[in-house]
């Protein structure tokens, strides 16, 4: 009886630095062919150009994204310096702006790289309160007419959300590049390539490869000659990704659908049980009703989740009292719950406020909770627990 080879959709790990092209002809044909900038091409030259491993892992990322081509870097930073670099010309005084509620490695980098080196003008939009106005945006817009404008779908650690459809739309009538960093909502919330924005980006880092065990990032389009410049730039700075770590996350890539669903479930769980304990004085979190931009996280997500980060705030008599009891917290749960400097994996974490933000956000109780894909009861007993033992 025969028996068939079993399928696979996995490749080999290449790990070659170059590629055998056999004779002149076939080099010569791999070098011109490199001059299109292909992603994934028919002839391989050298890693630093292309890889078949972060061809492979880029061709999945760009069907969960819906988008024309994506572009892995080797860190979510990286991906926004690709993405922000390529829109830069030499000469050109023109205006960029950036919301202000956005991830402190990008506002250090806007601060150090493209102001302090670059020399760019760079404007900033603040919210009002806990909220951006369209009104405001649209009366900047006209104002300084920037050349790029560049914000997160939900901010971090308040957790603001903002009508994504809106702002982009606005941004493009009055001819901006519009970037978005959709790392916190993901692409199972929102696709913000498919409201016209012209590049979306994710520190793959977290909820893509969503295991804490791969540095990446991920830039994503639809304009070819967008993609083009950006396997160039990617190419002529060295902002690869190694094979090992592409053929990692194309693994992991597999469960991303699941493991983001079962997160957001939790994470509404967990927001709800928060607001109602009476030893927390506040939440942060778009699922719920009392959030201040509630409405725009329910009308750019349609209902499907909210996201998997929770803001918290313990309740106390006094900033000292807030910092014991935060600092308590953080101890009795150190062994089930990890304080770790990141998010978006499937374990559960947690990280205090005030610490890494400083004068910002001086609020010594506040938490930011990272809710990853165990049971929701067992999260809730931990936490509970913990809350009662603060004394």
């Amino acid at each position: 009886m025969k028996t068939s080879k079993p399928k696979t959709t996995r490749i080999p790990v290449y790990r070659d630095t170059a590629f055998h092209l056999v004779d002149i002809p076939t080099m010569k044909q791999a070098f011109s062919d490199e001059l299109e900038y292909n992603r994934d091409p028919e002839l391989y030259i050298y890693s630093r150009y292309r890889n078949p491993n972060v061809a492979q892992a880029e061709t999945m990322l760009m069907d969960i994204e819906g988008s024309k081509w994506s572009v892995l870097t080797q860190s979510g930073l990286s991906a926004i310096d690709t993405a922000l670099s390529i829109f830069q010309e030499k000469g050109s005084n023109q205006n960029w702006l950036f919301f202000s509620e956005i991830y402190g490695g990008t506002n250090q980098y806007i601060d150090s790289v493209l102001v302090d080196r670059r020399g760019l003008n760079i404007h900033r939009f603040f919210p009002e309160g806990d909220a951006y106005s369209i009104e405001k945006f649209e009366q900047l817009l006209k104002d300084i007419k920037p050349k790029v404008v560049f914000f997160e779908a939900i901010s971090n650690p308040m957790l603001i959300a903002l009508d994504g459809n809106a702002f982009i739309k606005k941004a493009k009538e009055h001819g901006a590049n519009v970037i978005v960093d959709n790392t916190f909502a993901t692409p199972y919330l929102w696709k913000p390539l498919e409201d016209g924005a012209d590049i979306v980006i994710h520190s793959v880092t977290k909820y893509l490869a969503g295991h804490g065990t791969i540095s990446a990032g991920v830039l994503s389009g639809n304009d070819k000659s967008i993609e083009k410049s950006a396997l160039e730039y990617r190419k002529l700075v060295g902002h690869m990704l190694s094979p090992d770590d592409a053929a990692r996350l194309c693994e992991q890539l597999r469960t991303y659908n699941l493991r983001v669903e079962r997160q957001f479930k939790n994470a509404f769980i967990l927001a709800y049980f928060l607001n109602d304990h009476p030893r927390i004085e506040k939440v942060l979190f778009p699922g719920l009703e009392s959030h201040p931009t509630h409405f725009n996280a329910f009308k750019m997500f349609k209902g499907k989740g909210y996201g998997a980060i929770i803001t918290f705030d313990i309740a106390g008599s006094s900033f000292e009292d807030k910092q014991h009891k935060c600092s308590k917290f953080i101890r009795l749960l150190r062994d089930e719950i990890p304080l770790i400097p990141t998010l978006g994996d499937t374990e559960t974490t947690l990280m205090p406020i005030e610490p890494v933000w400083g004068d910002k956000f001086p609020y010594p109780g506040m938490i930011r909770l990272s809710v990853g894909v165990e049971n929701a009861d067992t999260l809730i007993s931990l936490i509970k627990k913990a809350l009662e033992n603060l004394g």
